[in-house]
């Protein structure tokens, strides 16, 4: 065989082989892509993003517990960082607005490969910041028991990481019935009534029965009622007067605050005789908890923390 015949067959041996690593890499490409549902449509995302920016902290949540690097979150609600229980988790990451307030300069610097956001998000905001990056805004229906679960499984899909969200899921479900069988063993069924009130300068707030920290009091076995002062679709009741904290008062209450000026109203409230009278006050069931955590986290990170409250609380009461 001549040479250049050599040489044809070496240059057609070296085309097909450059050809299938071509194709084997379309291939994965093509694999790795996946279309997520989102609130305004499907996003379509490649690989598993490396840099991620939430803008919303049940995102938040569910990317730290995913083992996700996120880059880039918002402040806490009544905070000027992300949440404390979340902080060690978090570490030095930019923050990039507040709820409802993103700076957009401050994303575009954090460098996302994807972005996850709240569900109430507007389609303008979406349009801005899909410019940057994909954006996957929550289209899971709010205060559902379930809704912290399906928004985890929403996001992890987003990040790639859909195995490590379902083992974090059954994490938070093992100490669901860990701690329920506390609440059994130490609390009378006709003893588990309970309320959760957010204590404001205004005045308390009774929080809704389908609030995330509210699911899982009610999933370990406490009987949680709002007593219809919330509306639908609201998170909590109006602001109730001293002489009307009757309407909150159950077996137990789950108080919380969410800054010095809550506290500090919180400390008011304690001196008076209306809340002296509070069946919960005179057994000693108020139980004082962040409301950072417990009235403006979501997520398996928070699920487990506030389970944790709850057990602590549980074990506390003396016989």
């Amino acid at each position: 065989m001549s040479q250049l015949s050599n040489r044809l067959r070496s240059t057609l041996l070296h085309t097909l082989v450059a050809v299938a690593v071509g194709s084997a890499g379309l291939g994965k490409a093509l694999a790795d892509t996946r279309t997520v549902e989102s609130a305004y449509g499907p996003v379509e995302i490649s690989g598993q993003p490396e840099r991620v920016v939430t803008l919303y902290e049940g995102a938040l949540d569910a990317a730290l517990a995913v083992d996700a690097n996120a880059v880039g979150a918002v402040i806490t609600r009544g905070g000027s960082d992300v949440a404390e229980y979340i902080k060690s988790e978090a570490g030095d990451i930019a923050i990039v607005g507040a709820p409802a307030e993103t700076n957009i300069e401050a994303v575009i610097a954090a460098q996302p490969d994807l972005i996850l956001a709240p569900p109430r998000i507007n389609q303008q905001q979406v349009a801005l910041l899909s410019r940057i990056a994909p954006v996957v805004a929550s289209n899971v229906p709010m205060f559902q028991p379930d809704s912290w679960e399906r928004e985890t499984r929403l996001f992890a899909k987003a990040m790639g990481r859909e195995a490590k969200a379902e083992k974090v899921i059954g994490q938070v479900k093992e100490r669901i019935t860990e701690v329920a069988q506390v609440v059994s063993a130490k609390i009378p069924a006709g003893q588990r009534d309970a309320a959760l009130v957010r204590w404001m300068p205004q005045g308390p707030l009774v929080m809704a029965e389908g609030l995330f920290s509210a699911s899982l009091l009610q999933a370990v076995g406490f009987e949680l009622t709002d007593k219809d002062l919330v509306k639908e679709g609201r998170p909590h009741s109006e602001p109730l007067s001293l002489e009307n904290l009757s309407s909150m008062d159950q077996s137990w209450v789950f108080l919380a605050t969410l800054n010095e000026d809550g506290d500090k109203a919180l400390d008011a409230a304690r001196k008076s005789p209306a809340f002296a009278r509070l069946n919960a006050v005179q057994n000693d069931r108020v139980i004082s908890v962040s409301g950072q955590l417990w009235t403006s986290a979501t997520g398996p990170l928070a699920a487990l923390t506030i389970l944790d409250d709850i057990e602590a609380a549980v074990n506390a009461i003396q016989p």
